[in-house]
């Protein structure tokens, strides 16, 4: 009789403990739990802890409550100047209603399609009306602002939370990098020869405004050399005047020195009479005592 009893008491307890792990769940803190009743959706449970539920008519499927990062494929923008970027965006969301999470996107991998299809249409709409040259301005911040807004509305509907959107990387394709590149450094040597002409100019002026300077210095220098030897001719055919007019043969005297001084050099040869006028001063008796 106590077999029995046993039995029967070990099975209660095995159906109790089935059940009980049926009926209770765990959600932990990183995690928000979703309870579905025969595959439909019935209720969220964002709080981690034990909770009930019933057993083996509802399960239980566990979403992420941590920030989650959407990162589409890198597509090609056609811009406003018909200039071909490669951008590469992503987004950061979280999960906040799980409900209506699995009402609308159904599964995780769902929404990342739908939800990265969103933001490439939206980037390729706002990016579209912008020249290549805004994207390194402050525009840029612009149409990020611009593009976050419409993002983070059209999150409310999936039950999720945009936190943020960037654009990683904005890369030129090949061909269009090359032609860029060709016309920048068209620009710069065209901009050094500018460089270069206006730096000639400015040596000419320079060059010029020297040699007027110079002429000018030079001229002044001369008209004041020729005043000073002017002055001083003038002096020496003072003295000489007076010394002339003290002593007429003395004065005469002096001059013919002076001729003979520069007649007569090295290897200077005159053919002269003796009695020459020139050499009137070589005999002793011409000269007065």
């Amino acid at each position: 009789m106590k077999k029995p009893v046993l039995a029967i008491f070990g099975l209660i307890v095995i159906v109790v403990a089935v059940v009980a792990n049926s009926a209770f769940y765990t959600v932990h803190q990183t995690q928000q739990a979703l309870i579905l009743q025969f595959g439909n959706p019935v209720r969220a449970n964002p709080n981690p802890g034990y909770d009930f539920k019933l057993p083996f008519i509802q399960n239980v499927e566990y979403y992420d409550r941590r920030i989650l990062d959407l990162d589409p494929p890198v597509q090609e923008v056609i811009l406003a100047d018909q200039k071909r970027v490669n951008v590469d965006a992503f987004a950061r969301y979280k999960i906040v209603n799980p409900l209506e999470f699995r009402k609308r996107a159904v599964t995780d991998t769902n929404f990342r399609q739908l939800f990265g299809n969103r933001l490439n249409a939206s980037i390729r709409a706002e990016i579209g009306k912008i020249h290549l040259g805004d994207m390194l301005t402050e525009k840029r911040a612009q149409v990020m602002d611009v593009i976050s807004k419409q993002m983070k509305a059209q999150a409310a509907e999936f039950g999720t939370e945009v936190i943020d959107v960037r654009i990683g990387r904005t890369d030129l394709p090949k061909e269009t990098a090359q032609s860029v590149y060709n016309r920048m450094r068209s620009d710069r040597v065209a901009y050094s020869s500018q460089l270069r002409a206006e730096g000639e100019e400015q040596k000419l002026k320079i060059q010029a405004l020297a040699d007027r300077d110079r002429t000018i210095i030079l001229a002044d220098a001369q008209r004041e050399a020729e005043i000073l030897r002017g002055q001083g001719e003038g002096e020496r055919n003072r003295i000489l005047g007076e010394a002339f007019g003290k002593d007429p043969e003395f004065f005469d005297f002096y001059r013919s020195m002076e001729a003979y001084g520069e007649s007569f050099g090295e290897g200077t040869t005159m053919v002269l009479s003796p009695d020459s006028e020139f050499f009137r001063f070589f005999g002793t008796d011409k000269v007065k005592k």
